[in-house]
């Protein structure tokens, strides 16, 4: 059960990663990067929390199971 967690936190982490990635491409975090220096709150959650997901996805299924 936790490989399949850790799984489906991995590819949710790097879904979530590709996505901030095309929110840093819109217009919306344009301007606010012209205004403000920074891309827009979206876009920076999305990239903070895919890498997050990935990290911990990647951890969990390198731990691997201990077996009893």
């Amino acid at each position: 059960m936790n490989k399949i967690l850790s799984l489906a936190l991995l590819i949710g982490g790097i879904a979530l990663i590709i996505f901030g990635l095309k929110a840093s491409d819109s217009v919306s975090s344009d301007v606010s990067r012209v205004f403000t220096g920074n891309p827009t709150d979206k876009t920076m959650w999305l990239l903070i929390g895919g890498a997050i997901a990935t990290a911990v996805g990647g951890i969990g299924l390198m731990r691997g199971t201990k077996s009893s």
